[in-house]
């Protein structure tokens, strides 16, 4: 209590009210997978991407001419093989407007990146005078060449993102050591009646720089080498510009099951780098099916179980996010069946946080021919459309699949009817609307789970209060913090009602909110606990529509 010691006028501010509690975002994704381009800090770790053009320049990899020379051109973001690049831009195409992505590479396999860049001469003929190799495997490198006089130039270096220049070296020069022989010749006299001041005498060659022995920078970044060049250049002076020292993923060999799942456990690479995306709602690993990561198809249905098992496990502690999963390519639906009964069965409590999609979705592949790729990416798009535009109470389901060419096989009624109760949701293509999601189920067998609008309904609803209610700790623990809880948690669900995301036809309906002395006992308090009940009452999706016709012989008198 503040003290009044002498008369006069005191302000104080007080409580005014219910502190609203702010609903998190649902619409974040995460993506893992291959892509044909990444820097060393970027690799094996979630890089946030805004747009699919952010993505092409993150991880799409520099065009070059037959020299090797970067190319002013779009960069590739397709690696083949690799279904990453597809269903990020599926993802993009379907209203996603946030992601992680997290491109994988086992250091293991063989080399699989360069680490040096080749700078190329001013003149024409555009020989390589110098090798630039990082020094530092866990850094990206780019070094500035600037000119300087006399054909010497400065060779700057510093770690990419930096906004200074780390290491700069000035006065360098690629020009022979000393000058050149005098000719043996004597001077030509003046012509008869020809003043010597009218011819000017013959200019002595200048001898060019003395370059710097072999280079020897003695740089902690870098280490120069000087190209043994085939032709002499006409000019040996590298060419201006910066450079990043490349860092390109190979086209082959096996990622194995710790890389893309742990990862390095101490550091949060790899898939459990996601821990530390705490806004991510939903992930998706496109390339699990991919020829990259099982080069012997005759394991691929255990391994892709074990990945699948990882990604579903991982949305089940982290309680926020749900994982959007791929059936393998090219079944049909009898095999889809009998894939999902015997490779992706999952307990209730866990299966709860995924969901199945089939069948695959063929977009226009980077050769204009067509491609069948994973729906994940696209259906993780339909998801944050139907978020920003009905809300995530909304199923993701009766929603167009944009981006696509076709599906890649036709599903009927009757072979709909088998997977449905399976947990396996269709994409299927009707006359006149499109290619449509016609399923919006979870992977659990709970009926009260067994919508997937609900788990993420239920996600967004806990991580808000959650997060809304992060003042409440070490608050006294008393009737008056019970009612404020109570208070600002009814505030909440009562716009959560209002904005069709619970059922009833008052808030009392919708929901309801305990927090009294039979839930907070004296000896819970003096443990140091507060516990509130919650219960909600979530709308679901009316997924059997039925109309009920009968012949009436029609009225009036």
């Amino acid at each position: 209590m503040p003290e009044y010691l002498a008369p006069g006028v005191f302000i104080q501010e007080v409580d005014s009210g219910p502190r609203p509690i702010e609903g998190v975002g649902t619409s974040t994704a995460a993506f893992i997978g291959f892509a044909p381009y990444a820097l060393r800090r970027d690799i094996n770790r979630p890089v946030l991407i805004t747009s699919w053009a952010q993505f092409v320049e993150a991880f799409g990899k520099p065009r070059r001419n037959e020299r090797g020379d970067v190319l002013d051109a779009p960069k590739d973001p397709h690696l083949p093989g690799a279904y990453l690049s597809y269903s990020v831009r599926g993802f993009f195409d379907n209203g996603g407007s946030r992601c992680y992505v997290i491109c994988v590479m086992a250091p293991e396999v063989g080399d699989r990146y360069s680490s040096v860049v080749e700078i190329a001469s001013t003149s024409s003929d555009g020989d390589k005078l110098l090798s630039v190799k990082a020094l530092r495997p866990d850094a990206d490198i780019e070094v500035a060449i600037e000119p300087g006089r006399d054909g010497s130039f400065t060779l700057k270096v510093r770690e990419v993102g930096e906004e200074e220049w780390a290491e700069e070296f000035t006065d360098l020069s690629l020009a022979p050591t000393g000058a050149p022989p005098a000719p043996d010749v004597a001077p030509v006299p003046p012509a008869e009646g020809e003043a010597a001041a009218d011819k000017p005498a013959p200019k002595t060659p200048r001898p060019p720089a003395r370059p710097k022995p072999g280079l020897n920078l003695n740089s902690k970044l870098v280490e120069v080498t000087i190209k043994e060049r085939a032709t002499p250049s006409l000019d040996p002076t590298p060419r201006p510009g910066v450079y990043a020292v490349d860092v390109f993923q190979a086209q082959s060999g096996e990622v194995i099951p710790k890389e893309y799942i742990e990862g390095a456990p101490e550091r949060y690479t790899g898939f459990e780098g996601l821990q530390l995306t705490d806004d991510v709602t939903i992930v998706c690993a496109p390339d699990l099916m991919s020829r990259l990561a099982y080069p012997n198809r005759e394991t691929t249905d255990e391994r892709v179980m074990g990945f699948q098992k990882k990604m579903v496990e991982h949305c089940f502690r982290m309680g926020d996010r749900v994982a959007i999963l791929d059936t393998p390519p090219k079944l049909r639906a009898q095999e889809v069946r009998n894939w999902r009964q015997q490779f992706a069965s999952y307990p209730d409590a866990v299966g709860k946080f995924a969901a199945l999609y089939y069948p695959w979705a063929v977009v226009d592949g980077p050769d204009g021919r067509p491609l069948a790729v994973p729906p994940s990416g696209h259906i993780a798009g339909v998801y944050a459309r139907t978020d920003r535009v009905r809300g995530v109470h909304k199923a993701p389901a009766n929603e167009g699949v944009l981006g696509i060419l076709k599906i890649a096989s036709d599903v009927t009624r009757g072979e709909q009817e088998v997977l449905n109760p399976l947990g396996v949701n269709c994409v299927r293509s009707f006359p006149g609307r499109g290619t449509l999601i016609w399923g919006a189920r979870t992977l659990s067998n709970d009926p009260a789970w067994r919508y997937i609008n609900v788990r993420r309904l239920f996600n967004y609803v806990e991580r808000s209060i959650e997060r809304g209610l992060q003042w409440v700790v070490f608050e006294p623990n008393d009737p008056g913090l019970w009612a404020r809880v109570k208070r600002d948690v009814s505030a909440f669900l009562t716009g959560c009602w209002r904005d069709g995301m619970l059922f009833g036809r008052a808030p009392d309906q919708a929901f309801y909110v305990k927090c009294d002395e039979d839930l907070n006992p004296e000896d819970s308090i003096a443990r140091g606990l507060l516990v509130v009940e919650i219960g909600l009452a979530p709308v679901k999706p009316a997924e059997f529509v039925v109309f009920r016709f009968k012949q009436w012989a029609g009225g009036g008198a």
